[in-house]
């Protein structure tokens, strides 16, 4: 396997010269002028892409460099297209709609968005921002056909690792999360529970070599690698359940869990289940209500008896639960249709359920993107859920994107529920006036600090500023002459008992919390020690970061032409006098 990777290496490299060499004058011109704007990407690209070739035989290795130039310039030319197209969109929709139809091979395509994404230093951040946007697309849509494939298999053959694995990739497309991976840390940890089982009992079957193949017939036995189970998770490896951050998303995620050792009842249950499994004991999952469970038979397999089984809570630490134990758990009566096991995929169903909950708690994340995902692998797994539907369709409407799609959701609504009639014509003909209204939009709006109107506004886009009450770090990308805001909110933040009243400049702010805020002037001030503001959106407005102060982007320049010039001035008189 070394030599082949070796060889593989080899031939990219020499691909890589003679296609350097073949490609002529023209394209490296074309090459060297599109570079211009973005700083030479890593000399490691290639062997990230070894995991695509199997063998060395038949390959042109020619042509595969030259599948990955084109496909690298047709990556450049998108992602820097995005912000002129798309400046004013928090979801560049049409974009994607573009990318669905690329003419070049995908890893390809990823790779060189990963080389954009990897670039060092404090440059190309709107390069960046749009690419990393591309990505995160392109990705869910693989992820979300395995998730499609997974859920027509036969129930035998889903693993509820699996499943957790695709929600956990899904909701994250731009981390390192694979099956295998994650399979090896919970082996591991299925490792540590023989060693202790070994020093309890030699004998014991869980420690043959074909363990987890068969299932262990007598209880004992199995109460013996439970025991152990609970041993190495709680008591070694101090695994336990997240009551100070119960509504944390990481909580939900697979990886994140192994990561951090901690999580809810149900990301815990699916990690306690699979080790148990490979020991040979079975478990299975119960939709408890608010508290996810285990259950292990104690009598007849397969019994419908509830009292045939104990009850495991992974969250409290691997604790065994009778019936009534379980309703004190939860602190009321339940039906016994509640004890009863359920399938991986309504355990997917009910692990997406606790993200939208959480994504609709959302307050910062302006585009909702935890609650968009969790709506698709909602949606993936039940296409006709009206609710879901209507409720995915109302968000698209809410964020304005996807105007398009929002009439084919409505439109299926109507199909499946006449009785919805009255909301889907409600939402039809807004989308409707929405388009249109997108039709007839003209340039942008174009701010001149040189305006008589605009001569109270004293600073300008791209300054680090900090908040006189509230001590947040921020960075200008906007400013009104006064505040813009309806009387409503002008009334619930209470302007009128600031000094000036709305009467006042007013700046859009990005802080570093992730939020975006809307600040009046007399609340800012120069931050006399700038730094970076770890923002999402950062890339979306500005194109590098100074060590001072960012650099508007283009489309953000076009918007404000005088306020770099007045950004640049100001830091030097603040800064500069700093330092004498």
């Amino acid at each position: 396997m070394g030599e082949r990777a070796a060889s593989l290496r080899s031939a990219l490299s020499g691909a890589a010269a003679l296609g350097r060499r073949s490609l002529g004058r023209s394209s490296a011109l074309a090459l060297c002028r599109k570079r211009q704007t973005l700083p030479n990407p890593s000399p490691g690209r290639w062997p990230s892409l070894l995991k695509y070739y199997s063998h060395t035989d038949g390959v042109s290795w020619l042509e595969e460099y030259k599948a990955r130039h084109n496909a690298g310039l047709e990556a450049q030319r998108i992602v820097a297209s995005f912000s002129k197209r798309f400046f004013s969109e928090h979801v560049p929709c049409d974009g994607f709609s573009d990318i669905e139809t690329l003419g070049c091979p995908s890893h390809f395509f990823e790779d060189e968005l990963m080389c954009i994404l990897n670039m060092e230093g404090r440059k190309g951040l709107t390069w960046k921002y749009y690419a990393k946007k591309i990505l995160y697309f392109l990705r869910q849509q693989n992820i979300l056909k395995n998730l499609k494939e997974y859920l027509q298999r036969p129930t035998d053959r889903q693993s509820f690792l699996e499943g957790a694995v695709l929600i956990d990739q899904y909701c994250n497309p731009l981390s390192d999360i694979c099956l295998k991976s994650v399979q090896a840390q919970v082996d591991d940890i299925t490792d540590k529970v023989r060693k202790v089982l070994r020093t309890k009992n030699p004998r014991h079957p869980s420690l043959a070599s074909k363990a987890g193949e068969v299932l262990i017939p007598e209880v004992e036995l199995q109460r013996q690698v439970l025991d152990a189970m609970n041993c190495v998770l709680y008591e070694q490896l101090k695994y336990k359940g997240n009551e100070l951050d119960y509504y944390n998303s990481l909580n939900s995620y697979i990886h994140q869990v192994l990561i951090r050792r901690t999580g809810i009842p149900i990301s815990l249950s699916v990690l306690y289940l699979t080790i148990a499994r490979q020991l040979g004991v079975k478990l299975e999952p119960v939709n408890f209500p608010s508290h996810f469970l285990l259950r292990w038979c104690q009598g007849k397999e397969g019994s419908t008896d509830i009292f045939d089984y104990t009850y495991i809570d992974a969250f409290g630490k691997g604790k065994q639960l009778t019936v009534k134990e379980c309703e004190y758990l939860i602190g009321h009566h339940v039906t016994e249709e509640f004890y009863g096991v359920v399938t991986s995929k309504e355990v997917l169903q009910r692990m997406v359920g606790n993200l939208l909950n959480l994504g609709k708690r959302e307050s910062t994340d302006q585009s909702y993107q935890l609650l968009r995902d969790s709506l698709d692998l909602y949606l993936a797994m039940y296409p006709d859920n009206v609710q879901h539907l209507m409720l995915q369709a109302r968000l698209y409407f809410h964020l304005g994107i996807w105007p398009e799609k929002v009439l084919d959701i409505l439109q299926h609504i109507q199909a499946l529920d006449p009785s919805q009639h009255g909301a889907v014509g409600y939402l039809v003909q807004h989308t409707l006036e929405h388009i249109e209204r997108r039709k007839e939009e003209v340039g942008p709006e174009v701010k001149y600090r040189s305006d008589e109107k605009h001569k109270d506004v004293c600073f300008s886009i791209g300054l680090i500023m900090k908040h006189k009450r509230y001590g947040y770090n921020c960075v200008i990308y906007g400013w009104d002459p006064a505040c813009m805001m309806g009387h409503e909110w002008i009334r619930n933040m209470n302007v009128h008992s600031l000094t000036h009243g709305p009467h006042q400049p007013f700046y859009n702010v990005l802080v570093e919390d992730g939020s975006c805020r809307y600040a009046a002037q007399e609340n800012l001030e120069y931050n006399s020690e700038p730094r970076e503001i770890p923002h999402p959106d950062i890339g979306r407005y500005f194109s590098e970061f100074t060590g001072i102060h960012y650099l508007a982007n283009t489309e953000l320049e076009i918007r404000y032409p005088e306020d770099m010039d007045l950004t640049r001035v100001t830091v030097q008189m603040i800064y500069s006098s700093g330092k004498e």
